[in-house]
């Protein structure tokens, strides 16, 4: 005969399931609720890395920067129309998230094949470039635009940052990627990144010369591609040369620099 288990037994069908719901339902509240709770923490650290990448690939970090402090006080960022190459106040700046506009039809616009070799689908109408204030005078030291495209496995971000002249390199840097550590990761050693300093974007006719190369650079023009990693190299090859041509920041830069030549 079969034994007749009370439906508080430890060990009947009923109670192991309402169990299993009852700690499922605790566990996702609590989960959500750390999730709530973390967000501006999350957001302030996410606003911290930024600033921090923006100061470093503009030479203006060191161990113990008080990265706020001198981010409100070298940093102006501005928003820059990509369809006219001029600055615009149609968007905050601050709150402004090119992520976000990328998705939005009325924000961004879709890139066909020919139009897009940094693989980034769709391109931003709006995107926010920031400007190093020069200490010794009201005018600007150092030009960063925010770049991204694809690797072999990842999007990568960063900034290229640029003399006033628009055209001398001061530094590139990636702050987020998931390429392979020891290969197309290399992006980030220090020693890579020091090729860029000092290289030249366009040639004496204007158009876009810098480029990656397999290896031997030379000249004002040319970095070394990263050992082991092609297509790596060959993306940040492609999204550099994207960004910095007529479909992305060139005309800006053009206007930017004979701005400053005008009015010094």
């Amino acid at each position: 005969m079969a034994e007749n288990k009370s439906i508080f037994s430890n060990d009947h069908p009923f109670k192991i399931i309402f169990m299993a719901v009852a700690l499922c339902l605790v566990g996702s509240v609590l989960v959500s609720a750390a999730a709530i709770g973390l967000r501006p923490l999350q957001a302030a650290n996410a606003k911290l890395s930024k600033q921090t990448n923006i100061l470093q690939v503009a030479g203006l970090y060191e161990a113990g920067t008080d990265v706020g402090t001198v981010y409100a006080e070298r940093i102006e960022p501005r928003v820059v129309d990509l369809r006219t190459g001029a600055f615009t106040d149609a968007v905050d700046p601050e709150g402004y998230d090119e992520r976000v506009a990328e998705r939005d039809p009325e924000l961004s616009a879709v890139l066909s094949a020919e139009e897009d070799p940094a693989q980034i689908k769709r391109r931003v109408n709006y995107s926010t470039i920031y400007l190093v204030k020069d200490v010794a005078d009201d005018g600007y030291e150092t030009i960063i635009l925010p770049v991204h495209g694809y690797g072999l496995w990842s999007t990568l971000y960063g900034f290229v940052a640029l003399k006033p002249d628009g055209n001398e390199v001061v530094g590139l840097q990636f702050y987020q990627h998931a390429e392979t550590p020891g290969l197309g990761g290399e992006v980030d050693n220090p020693s890579w990144r020091g090729q860029w300093p000092g290289k030249k974007l366009y040639g004496d006719d204007g158009e876009v010369a810098i480029e990656i190369v397999k290896s031997g650079a030379t000249g004002d023009f040319e970095v070394d591609g990263l050992a082991g990693a092609t297509l790596t190299s060959r993306g940040v090859h492609n999204l550099v040369r994207y960004w910095v041509g007529e479909d992305g920041f060139g005309p800006f830069l053009k206007n930017m620099t004979e701005e400053l030549a005008t009015n010094g």
